[in-house]
């Protein structure tokens, strides 16, 4: 077993052993390949692969979260193919992971993991916090999609003004439920996260303008016949008119008419009334994870 950063040509085995062990995660190729090629400035973004033989079979990423207020180290997404757990691989990775970060001296970690990992991440000094939910919709049976809210228009961001799809996805996520506050992000940074990244389809991602102020947002990023809601949300100031609602069964429209056949979902176990528009979109549970942290002194 030989573990060594990530390089750009790494891409297609790193999605296809994601689509294996993650298969609700939605990340293609040239997203990925950008990732590693591109990775995000001030971050201190690295990632390692796992090889046997010369087969990648195990991933993690490792970088310091700029986008909140409270400084925190991420390990992200670590991963390995079910046929080769159990020999150090996932310890491996998580070693390489740690000493990278080691030299920033973050007070907090955060990791995510599979429930039947909680208590790999225990020993590990991570202690799991909150539930994150995964959800599918078959694209076949979106409900219709109605006419839009009285003074709203429904519109595709691939027209819009980039810094005011920021701004709205900003304002929304302040209070989006978490261990981790969004409170810190900036528009150079999400630029490179979101708005230029190359799996995000801005055809089908979706605004709602009211009285010409983009008001909420859908953002889809795709993988070939496979998409990921990537975010959805309304400023404070224009919720409870079910803005996110229609901004988001018009972006899943786009995307089937496209050619998207199911999307993909991911919600924290407290974001009540995104979960509530999930159910009523046909979304299914699929399986879920855990944020957990270690706390460093």
């Amino acid at each position: 077993m030989r573990i060594r950063t990530a390089v750009p040509d790494d891409a297609p085995a790193v999605v296809a052993l994601r689509a294996h062990v993650l298969p609700y995660l939605v990340r293609g190729v040239p997203s990925t390949r950008q990732m590693i090629a591109q990775p995000p400035r001030d971050r201190h973004w690295t990632a390692f692969v796992a090889e046997i033989q010369g087969e990648i079979v195990g991933w993690v990423s490792t970088f310091r979260n700029t986008s909140s207020t409270r400084p925190v180290g991420e390990i992200s997404l670590l991963h390995v193919h079910p046929e080769h757990r159990g020999r150090g691989i996932g310890s491996g990775l998580l070693d390489a992971a740690l000493d990278h970060l080691a030299p920033l001296r973050l007070p907090v970690l955060r990791g995510r993991v599979l429930p039947e990992a909680l208590p790999y991440a225990r020993r590990r000094g991570f202690t799991p916090s909150r539930e994150e939910r995964f959800s599918a919709l078959d694209l076949g049976s979106l409900p219709p999609l109605p006419a839009a809210p009285a003074g709203v228009r429904l519109v595709s961001l691939a027209g819009v003004d980039p810094h005011r799809v920021y701004q709205v996805d900003v304002a929304a996520s302040v209070d989006e439920p978490g261990d981790v506050p969004t409170d810190a992000l900036t528009y150079e940074h999400w630029r490179a996260d979101t708005w230029d990244n190359v799996g995000l389809d801005r055809e089908a991602s979706t605004g709602a303008e009211v009285d010409g102020v983009l008001a909420a947002i859908s953002l889809v990023k795709r993988d070939g016949a496979r998409m990921w809601s990537d975010y959805t949300g309304t400023a404070p100031e224009h919720r409870g008119r079910g803005l996110a609602t229609a901004a988001k069964l018009a972006a899943l429209h786009r995307a089937a008419a496209d050619g998207v056949t199911v999307a993909y979902t991911g919600n924290d176990e407290a974001n009540a009334p995104m979960l509530a528009i999930n159910a009523r979109l046909g979304y299914r549970p699929v399986a879920s994870q855990w944020s957990c942290l270690r706390e460093l002194t």
